[in-house]
């Protein structure tokens, strides 16, 4: 009997070996539905699409892109936009695509390593050895690749791919089957080793589904601006703030959140990439689409930051804290207010022991919260006392000093949280649609009146450009509603900080 068990277990186990090692190509499930499945219908259509869609500047260097996956007769031309965004004579290595599952559940993501994808225009080559690498050593993507069989995302991008690139580089195809942050989050860790100049990243996804064409015009474009930002919270807060205002037939702001998230972690803390958005459209601009019931639909591309001839330290906008420096801030902020509280006496900062990026005349917001109330915010605009100064001070304020708040106490320093927001250099605008929400901080002045809202209000409030000013010019400056539109009106960008080490 032990020996039959032995034989029958060999068996199995031959069998379970051999099943892994076959080599099953994934078929098409979306051709003659979202895209003719005829080739010559195919690549006629994909070249009218192209020869229509809008252009983009051909030097710039993508890293990713975001589009849609509708059927092409809705969003073929947006599609196609995003492609254009790609100088045609690049050559990558890779191309992740990534999507996020419209067919099930799990708590992960599942890359394709079975086989290759087939379209109506052939085969398209997937890089199993970086699959198999993912799935052998992330237990996040350790998932089975049945989630790609009925799932329409990563197809409705290949023929795309097939028609632009004259030498089509291997894929690695994602479809990501969590909602979870944290596991979206390690899905991005886990690929951050081909974040790379060499891999083109494409994100497929969808935006608004089904609200009125009106409201989804609008809601398209917070979401937009919120993945513009490149900050993953502000992106969040937009999606939150999008299903609070209960708008009619909204389902979701973008169907692909998570792998639009996963980009904006990947990308996260490198200020020298940057997002477009190419062009818009949703399906009520199709002559097969209503206006009742719409999906929206945004091309976009994360490029490299062009190099100015004139940048230089001074002269450069951008800001950026490393890991070290934001612990430095976190720990001046916290050891000032503890000092205050229980010692009752100031926190002597070792300046030795300061980072040089610190020194820098920067203005900066201390903002504390309590259970996601605001419990004090305070900071300078503009300073010419070196950064740590100012957050240590701005802290001290917040906490005791805020006009609208009573003095912070030790019950209540344990649950507080802590947020620093270190503002940019300030550039003066003719033109409002120059303000990116969720990017831009705005700062409104006359006369003797002024006053200025962070980045992330504006997203987190989920207000319009025109919301952001009125506010702003009512309730910081003094003007009024409309003050703003004979004010000087500046610019500047803030890099926010959260502490993760509570």
């Amino acid at each position: 009997m032990q020996t039959v068990f032995i034989v029958l277990l060999s068996i199995f186990t031959i069998m379970e070996t051999f099943s892994q090692n076959i080599t099953t190509d994934r078929q098409p499930v979306a051709a003659g539905r979202f895209y003719p499945a005829d080739k010559e219908t195919l690549t006629k259509e994909i070249s009218q699409l192209f020869e229509n869609c809008k252009k983009s500047p051909a030097h710039w260097k993508v890293r990713a892109i975001i589009s849609p996956h509708a059927g092409y007769i809705f969003s073929g031309k947006i599609a196609a936009a995003a492609y254009s965004a790609i100088p045609k004579n690049v050559v990558y290595k890779n191309i992740f695509i990534i999507g996020s599952s419209h067919v099930m559940y799990f708590d992960g993501a599942s890359v394709y390593n079975t086989g290759d994808y087939i379209t109506p225009l052939g085969k398209v080559s997937v890089n199993k050895e970086i699959a198999n690498k993912l799935t052998l050593n992330n237990k996040v993507f350790d998932f089975p690749t049945n989630a790609h069989l009925k799932e329409h995302s990563i197809e409705v991008q290949l023929p795309f791919i097939q028609y632009y690139f004259k030498d089509i580089p291997a894929i690695v195809p994602i479809i990501i089957g969590t909602d979870n942050e944290n596991t979206v989050k390690k899905i991005a860790e886990a690929l951050r080793p081909w974040f790379t100049p060499e891999n083109l990243f494409i994100i497929s996804s969808d935006f608004s589904h089904y609200p009125a064409y009106k409201d989804a015009v609008e809601t398209d474009n917070l979401t937009a601006m919120g993945i513009i930002s490149g900050n993953p919270k502000t992106f969040l807060n937009t999606l939150k703030n999008n299903s609070l205002k209960n708008i009619s037939g909204l389902a979701t702001s973008m169907c692909g959140w998570t792998s639009g998230l996963t980009l904006l972690y990947l990308a996260e803390g490198n200020n020298k990439l940057e997002i477009k958005l190419l062009d818009y459209c949703n399906s009520g601009d199709s002559p097969s689409g209503g206006k009742d019931e719409v999906v929206g639909y945004n091309a976009m591309a994360m490029i490299e930051k062009e190099k100015s001839s004139t940048s230089s330290d001074e002269t450069d906008n951008s800001f950026s804290i490393s890991a070290e420096e934001k612990k430095q801030l976190f720990t001046i902020v916290k050891s000032s207010i503890r000092s205050r509280l229980y010692d009752n006496k100031p926190f002597v900062i070792d300046e030795k022991s300061i980072r040089d990026n610190l020194k820098k005349p920067l203005g900066a917001f201390v903002t504390l919260k309590i259970n996601g109330a605001l419990r004090g915010c305070i900071g300078r605009f503009i300073s010419s006392e070196p950064l740590y100064n100012v957050v240590q001070s701005s802290a001290l304020s917040s906490a005791f000093e805020d006009p609208r708040f009573s003095p912070l106490t030790k019950a209540e320093y344990k649950n507080t949280d802590i947020e620093i927001t270190v503002l940019g250099p300030l550039k003066k605008i003719n033109n409002i649609n120059e303000i990116i929400l969720g990017k831009h901080g705005i700062y409104i002045k006359k006369g003797q009146r002024s006053g200025t809202m962070l980045p992330q209000v504006a997203t987190e409030n989920g207000w319009t450009v025109e919301e952001f000013l009125g506010f702003t010019s009512r309730d910081k400056a003094g003007l009024g509603w409309d003050g703003w539109k004979d004010a000087e009106i500046s610019i500047y960008e803030g890099v926010v900080l959260e502490d993760n080490q509570k």
